[in-house]
């Protein structure tokens, strides 16, 4: 069975059945090449009432299934991904620019995703608690209803998958809006495995879309919470429309997340971590690592061997040739990133390695001598760079390290772990890797941030029940109570 036939699905989004959506349709295109891979519907507003209406209608029937029922489902979907890898991978790798080893990643942490979530759907539902009353009183988790997801195109199948999974399995209907343009990796893979995976039409909706999507689906009062990946200004605008409308509104947002390498690293190890933190897919993740902070011993070797490295990795496109890096996404991205490479040579930086490119293909890019004012180093560039800083004390370190708006990913390196860990406590963050880089993903790990890279750890794990569920005080008598009126 072929799980993405173009001609079911092109031109159109998913709402329990394949149908055109008002806002017309729009090219996906492959990033390598240019080349046109299909069409997608695009939605407007009137696509996400209609959506968020019929979930909401669909979705009491699902929570009162038995718990068997959409555990079942979930693990089945966890198993269709695994047997349509191969299809799934090709369209991640021409959709989204993934090389073939990111792809089988996203594809691994996807079924993951899945079974995980299966699990969810048996956990106990809540807890007694004490009362003063001759009866009985507990806090039950219930389900939100429908849940509003807006995921990115840099992981598009993990970033959809993460939050659609859980929801389902706790009793929830979904609207996801993927990006457009990655509509299919991010989206219509889903709808289709789920689609197989028995999945009761109605509870999943399927709407590409722009800006006026994402405003219809965050001020709709038929979803009542929002989970949201992207950046920190659109996240921002996010949140606060969801404060508006009094919902909420779970928020993974950027980063410039800093590996610190200490005095007693190992650099014969350490350049090759490095190396992973800041250019594995292009750079185009929320937890690269943006800020190489490097004991002063250690520096100028550290910046000759991490330009070497980026010197010796091969870009071109994924689906035609090995390489270590594929293009970035479209040409917006690729002159932001030029942008801010340029802005921080003319400021004084030193470019080490890269700073060029041809067509969407950027070359992995070292800068050295950046300070707190080089753009590269102040901002989040989503692109393959990796600028690196000297420190001289380890208070130097951690005052470096959290000089930042942002708390997403820290890393550390030393041959002292327990050291690392200690140092790890002084620097505001969501997540720590001791001995690793920053770009890590669990299914069943809590991921999160803090500070301007969002609202803490909102996705997998214990903390999944928490985004996707309500408390319910609920008490009980045996016969009606009594009062002095």
């Amino acid at each position: 069975m072929t799980l993405l036939e173009s001609g079911t699905w092109g031109g159109r989004g998913w709402t329990g059945r394949w149908e055109r959506l008002s806002g017309g349709e729009a090219d996906i295109t492959e990033p390598a090449t240019g080349g046109v891979l299909g069409r997608t519907g695009v939605a407007a507003a009137g696509d996400v009432d209609r959506s968020a209406t019929a979930a909401a209608a669909a979705q009491p029937d699902w929570a009162a299934a038995p718990f068997q029922r959409r555990a079942a489902v979930l693990r089945r979907a966890g198993d269709l991904f695994t047997e349509h890898a191969d299809e799934i991978k090709d369209w991640l790798v021409r959709e989204a620019g993934n090389i073939p080893g990111k792809a089988d990643f996203e594809v691994h942490v996807a079924a993951e995703e899945c079974y995980e979530a299966a699990a969810l759907a048996s956990r106990p539902p809540g807890v007694l608690l004490p009362t003063e009353e001759p009866r009985l009183s507990f806090a039950r988790r219930v389900p939100v209803g429908t849940v509003g997801v807006i995921s990115p195109f840099n992981a598009a199948l993990i970033l959809a998958i993460r939050s659609v999974a859980p929801a389902l399995a706790l009793g929830n209907a979904v609207v996801l809006k993927p990006d457009p343009r990655t509509p299919v990796c991010g989206g219509f893979v889903i709808a289709r495995v789920l689609e197989e995976a028995g999945l009761p039409a109605g509870l999943l909706h399927v709407l590409p879309g722009a800006a006026e999507a994402g405003q219809a689906l965050v001020a709709h009062p038929r979803v009542p919470v929002i989970s949201f990946t992207g950046s920190t200004p659109a996240g921002r605008a996010v949140g606060e429309a969801a404060g508006r409308h009094l919902k909420r509104a779970h928020l993974e947002l950027g980063g410039n997340s800093a590996l610190v390498v200490l005095a007693d690293a190992d650099l014969d190890t350490v350049i090759s971590t490095a190396a992973w933190g800041s250019f594995f897919h292009q750079g185009q993740i929320c937890m690269t690592t943006g800020r190489h902070l490097v004991h002063e011993s250690l520096y100028d070797e550290y910046v000759d061997r991490l330009a070497a490295k980026a010197d010796s990795l091969a870009v071109g496109d994924p689906a035609r040739e090995k390489v270590h890096l594929g293009p970035v996404i479209d040409s917006g991205q690729r002159d932001k990133i030029h942008q801010l490479v340029t802005a921080s040579t003319d400021g004084g930086a030193r470019l080490a390695a890269g700073g060029s490119y041809e067509d969407l293909f950027y070359r992995p890019t070292v800068l050295a001598g950046v300070t707190d004012d080089t753009p590269a180093y102040a901002n989040e560039v989503f692109g393959p760079v990796a600028p690196v800083r000297s420190f001289r004390t380890e208070d130097e370190a951690v005052a470096l390290a959290a000089a930042s708006e942002y708390g997403l990913s820290l890393g550390i390196v030393t041959r002292d772990a327990a050291h690392g860990l200690d140092l790890a406590a002084r620097i505001p963050t969501g997540i720590v890797h001791i001995n690793d880089q920053t770009v890590n993903d669990e299914a069943v790990a809590p991921f999160g941030g803090v500070a301007a890279s969002g609202t803490g750890s909102r996705f997998g794990g214990d903390a999944n029940v928490e985004a996707f569920t309500d408390v319910r005080w609920t008490t009980m008598r045996s016969t009606a109570a009594g009062y002095p009126f």
